[in-house]
């Protein structure tokens, strides 16, 4: 009977000790900071926005992002599924207490790219018998992006105009950045793709939570787009060559003659202008080019009456503005420049 009773003892305690063990398994992998933490990211990895925001501490309102200094119009256009890009190898780090805090750090892959995020979480009320937990401290970040030359640009290829993300609206100012949310961790790369513009991606890693990054990208004319204007340029001085007179109107080429003019001139474009565009503001100006027209005209001299026909080449430059509206529309202005 003292045999038995011995070896029930130690199977009660080997029971014991398993639960308190399979316990404490379950928490760490369930129910601690820790867990809470990637439950975060791994909603991230899955692409499940609206999930992750209603994670306890995640959600912020205005007054918490003027308090950290954060702009208080920044926009939640990116705090969706379709902005997110991939988040992988997720794996804690370290978990360290700190008075009613506990610090969590964890390791991942952002976009392939190798990141390490601290956050800080405290106790949030109980769920049945274990503990919850929010994040002291939002993981959204704020990024300040800037693009030049393009009131349109891509977010992990989700599209975006800045008349949408600016509490101005249609008069938003194109020059001025704008400020978007975003989560922590995750890898957000911009860039303008459209018919008239287009940029490099530019990448950004937003990894550290409730801080502001600025990004500023430099949009550039697509081959589609500087063709035409060069087409236009092309057709404008087409255009100035059909005037017969000396000096065209409005346009950037002309000839002075002492003699007198026996018919009118005629004009043609030997030479057109190889167009360029360089950034100016938000805009675009034609760089200085070169360019030929030619002349033809008879004339009598006013000395002895004689005849004779002016047959010249006349070069002059070309510089100009190429202004593009919000709409995509595109003004051209040319400028005359002093001949060669």
């Amino acid at each position: 009977m003292a045999g038995d009773l011995t070896a029930i003892g130690g199977l009660i305690a080997v029971i014991v000790a398993a639960t308190i063990f399979g316990g404490f398994a379950a928490y760490r992998a369930l129910y601690s900071p820790a867990a809470f933490v990637t439950n975060y990211l791994d909603l991230l990895a899955s692409r499940h926005a609206v999930e992750a925001l209603a994670v306890p501490g995640v959600a912020i309102d205005r007054s918490q992002l003027s308090a950290a200094g954060l702009p208080q119009d920044a926009s939640d256009a990116l705090l969706r599924q379709a902005a997110l890009a991939s988040l992988t190898d997720i794996h804690v780090v370290s978990q360290k207490q700190a008075g009613d805090h506990t610090e969590v750090t964890v390791a991942y892959r952002a976009g392939g790219y190798p990141g390490r995020t601290t956050f800080d979480v405290v106790r949030n009320g109980w769920i049945g018998i274990v503990p919850g937990w929010r994040f002291a401290t939002s993981p959204l970040a704020v990024v300040d992006l800037t693009v030049h030359g393009s009131a349109d640009f891509q977010v992990n290829g989700f599209p975006i105009d800045k008349r949408q993300v600016s509490t101005a609206g249609v008069r938003a100012d194109l020059a001025a950045p704008v400020h978007l949310l975003v989560f922590s961790p995750g890898l957000y790369a911009v860039r303008v793709d459209t018919s008239a513009m287009s940029s490099p991606t530019k990448a950004l890693l937003s990894d550290a939570p409730f801080r502001r990054t600025a990004v500023e990208v430099q949009a550039r004319p697509t081959p589609e787009f500087l063709s035409v204007v060069q087409q236009r340029v092309d057709e404008f001085l087409t255009a100035c060559a059909r005037q017969h007179v000396l000096q065209p109107t409005g346009c950037p080429f002309g000839t002075q003659i002492d003699d007198r003019v026996a018919e009118p001139p005629d004009w043609s474009i030997v030479k057109q202008p190889v167009v360029t565009l360089i950034p100016d503001g938000e805009n675009w100006a034609i760089r200085w080019a070169h360019a030929t027209a030619h002349v033809t005209v008879p004339v009598q001299s006013l000395f002895d009456g004689s005849m004779s026909t002016v047959d010249a080449d006349v070069p002059f430059g070309v510089t100009g503005s190429v202004s593009v509206d919000a709409d995509g529309r595109a003004t051209i202005e040319i400028t005359a420049t002093p001949n060669d």
